[in-house]
C-alpha cells in the first residue's frame, strides 16, 4: 500500500566496479522515482548521421544537433524527450538525479538533466566523453524548466552517475557549475543531495572563483564541493535523501567482492531503506539494471522493468544487436495536440499508459485486493526473470554463444512473455 511521503522527491543510482563486482565487469543500477501517476516508457533510438546545420528538438529547447548520433536505448517519462536513464550501443550508461544548492534554480526552460542523460548517450562512446559533453552543453545552454507534467513547476538541477566498461564518474551540479570524481575501483552511489568533497578529478572553471564571489568559500583549506555548495537548510526532501544514501552505501559495502545484477535488483527493490519508494505524492516508476563485462568481446546487458515498483515488476534484459525487433508493448502512446508541447504547457492531461503498464497496473491491483492469488502470480514473475537472467548469465560466462537473432528479438520475448501472465 502507498504510504504518506512528506518529502515526496528522490531517486538512487550505483555504481560497482571490480574488485566490489563477482565477476570483471561494471554493474550500473539506477531507480526513477517520479509523481505517483507519471508513466516511464523504454525507448530504442537507432544510431543517424545528421546534416550540418541540423537541430535537435529537446524537452523545451532547441539546439545544435551532431554530426553523429549513436544508438540508444531510453528509460523515460513518457511526455519528455530526454531521459531518467539510459545506455548506449558503445556500453555507456548515464542516470540523473534532482538536487537543490546555493545557485538558484530557474523556472525558465532551458536544458532539463533529463535532456542532458540523453544528449550524453547519444554523442559519446566512453563514460569521459559522455562528461565532457554534459558538461560543455550545460556552461552553454543552462539547467532549467519544470520537470513534471503539471502546471506548477517543478524545478531542481541535477547530479549524474555515469559508467563504462572500465570506469565510472560521478558528476554534480550547481546551476552552470559543476565538479566530477572519477570512480576506478569499488563501489558508488548518489541519492539527491552532493556528495563530491575534496575528491575532485575535474570542475568548472570558474568554479572556486564563483564560490569566492558569493562569500560561500574563503579560499584557506581544502575546497569541498559538497561543503560549499550545499545549501545550509536543505529541504526535507534532500533530508530524507541522506538516510537513503547512508544505506545505499551500506548495502553495497555488504555485499562488496560478490555484487552481481542480481544483487542490485534486491537493492533496488528494497522499501526499508526507502530506495524503493511507494508513496502517496511519488514511487519508483522505472528500473534499470545494467552489466558491462571489461572484456570487449562480450555484448552488454541492459534490464529494464518499463513498470512502476520494481519489487513488483520484471527486469527484461536488452542488448544492442543489428536488427533488433521493436517492443510497441512499452511505448506510450503519441498525440497530436500534446499539452506538454503546447503554450502554455500541462493545461490538459492525456493517458500515456503503454500496453505493459496498463496490465502491469491491473496485476498490481490483483495483488493488493487477493493477497494470496497475487503472491503466485508474483512468483511466476520472479521465476519468468530468473530464466532471463541465468540465459544472460550463460552468454556472458562464455558457455552459451547466443546467436544475433535471439539477442535482436530477446527484450521483445520478454516483455511479450510477461504480458501473458497478465492476461
Amino acid at each position: 500500500m502507498a504510504g504518506r511521503d512528506p518529502a515526496p522527491s528522490s531517486c538512487d543510482c550505483f555504481v560497482a566496479l571490480p574488485p566490489h563486482t563477482a565477476t570483471p565487469a561494471v554493474i550500473f543500477g539506477k531507480n526513477a522515482d517520479r509523481p505517483r501517476h507519471e508513466v516511464q516508457e523504454v525507448v530504442y533510438v537507432p544510431a543517424a548521421i545528421h546534416r550540418p546545420g541540423d537541430k535537435v528538438q529537446c524537452t523545451y529547447l532547441e539546439i545544435e544537433q551532431a554530426e553523429r548520433t549513436h544508438a540508444v536505448v531510453l528509460s523515460r517519462p513518457a511526455w519528455l524527450w530526454g531521459a531518467e536513464m539510459g545506455a548506449n550501443e558503445h556500453g555507456v550508461c548515464v542516470g540523473n538525479e534532482g538536487v537543490w544548492t546555493r545557485e538558484p534554480v530557474g523556472e525558465d526552460e532551458a536544458l532539463l538533466g533529463m535532456d542532458l542523460v540523453r544528449l550524453g548517450l547519444e554523442r559519446s562512446s566512453s563514460a569521459r566523453e559522455a562528461l565532457e559533453v554534459i558538461t560543455a552543453l550545460l556552461e552553454r545552454y543552462g539547467q532549467g524548466g519544470s520537470c513534471k507534467e503539471e502546471p506548477v513547476p517543478f524545478v531542481y538541477h541535477n547530479t549524474f552517475l555515469l559508467a563504462d566498461r572500465t570506469e565510472a564518474w560521478v558528476l554534480e551540479t550547481a546551476g552552470r557549475y559543476w565538479a566530477a570524481q572519477r570512480i576506478r575501483e569499488g563501489s558508488r552511489n548518489i541519492s539527491n543531495q552532493l556528495s563530491i568533497g575534496r575528491e575532485i578529478t575535474a570542475e568548472h572553471a570558474g568554479l572556486r572563483q564563483r564560490a569566492r564571489s558569493q562569500g560561500w568559500w574563503n579560499g584557506d583549506g581544502e575546497f569541498s564541493f559538497a561543503e560549499v555548495f550545499s545549501l545550509t537548510h536543505q529541504p526535507a526532501r534532500m533530508e530524507a535523501a541522506k538516510a537513503r544514501y547512508r544505506a545505499g552505501k551500506e548495502l553495497l559495502q555488504q555485499h562488496a567482492g560478490h555484487i552481481t545484477a542480481e544483487t542490485f535488483m534486491a537493492i533496488l527493490r528494497d522499501k526499508a531503506s526507502g530506495i524503493c519508494v511507494d508513496s502517496e505524492g511519488f514511487r519508483t516508476a522505472g528500473s534499470m539494471v545494467s552489466v558491462l563485462p571489461q572484456d570487449p568481446a562480450l555484448p552488454c546487458v541492459h534490464f529494464f522493468t518499463a513498470t512502476p515498483d520494481p519489487s513488483r515488476s520484471v527486469f527484461k534484459p536488452f542488448v544492442f544487436v543489428a536488427g533488433l525487433k521493436p517492443a510497441p508493448q512499452v511505448r506510450s502512446p503519441t498525440f497530436r495536440d500534446d499539452p506538454a508541447k503546447k503554450i502554455p504547457r500541462f493545461q490538459s492531461t492525456v493517458d500515456r499508459r503503454h500496453e505493459l503498464y496498463r496490465r502491469h497496473q491491473a496485476a498490481l491491483e490483483l495483488m493488493e485486493r487477493d493477497q494470496e492469488q497475487g503472491q503466485k502470480l508474483l512468483q511466476t514473475l520472479r521465476d519468468l526473470e530468473k530464466q532471463g537472467l541465468e540465459a544472460v548469465n550463460a552468454l556472458l560466462g562464455g558457455t552459451v554463444a547466443a546467436r544475433p537473432e535471439e539477442l535482436s528479438d530477446l527484450f521483445f520475448d520478454c516483455v511479450e512473455a510477461e504480458m501473458k501472465f497478465y492476461t
